[in-house]
């Protein structure tokens, strides 16, 4: 089975909690309409950093009112409740994105790169499904072989190696 490929922009702080392992979920309002356990997510780290800073496997995706969501992420959020209720105000749904497996990029591939290559890359304001041909972009430009990370491919992290 192959697994889809979703390019979101994560504030760069909390892309930094991620990938420190300091944050274990990811929230946003819209739901993703198609993500599924071991799908992927390659994450944009937004200004100043601006750049695909490395990619997460999607362990579940949840969706229930924010005070329910709280009590079941409080310790994996990264982030206070204050600032939690805050992005949720005024919303009668969240959606939290459950990952497993960050892997970062050994160097970020900063915006201008990214546009050298991909000439009609833009950072997503919500998402953006990967198409084929774009996967092969990220492959070429990153030098790994991202799919490789999703365990609908069954491989293991650890076996992840830059392609020669």
């Amino acid at each position: 089975m192959y697994p889809t490929v979703l390019l979101i922009s994560i504030h760069h702080k909390y892309a930094s909690m991620i990938f420190e392992g300091e944050k274990q979920v990811e929230f946003r309002r819209v739901k993703p309409r198609q993500l599924n356990e071991g799908d992927l997510i390659l994450v944009y780290a937004t200004s100043p950093e601006q750049a695909l800073v490395g990619v997460l496997e999607v362990d579940k995706v949840v969706e229930m009112p924010p005070h329910q969501l709280w009590k079941k992420v409080k310790d994996k959020a990264g982030i206070s409740y204050e600032i939690f209720n805050n992005y949720y105000k005024n919303s009668h749904t969240a959606f939290a994105i459950f990952f497993k497996k960050p892997f970062s990029f050994d160097s970020p591939i900063k915006l201008e790169r990214l546009r050298e290559e991909w000439s009609d890359f833009r950072p997503p304001q919500c998402y953006h499904y990967l198409k084929e041909r774009e996967i092969n972009l990220i492959k070429s430009i990153t030098n790994y072989d991202i799919l490789s990370l999703s365990e609908k491919f069954n491989v293991d992290q650890t076996e992840l190696l830059p392609k020669l």
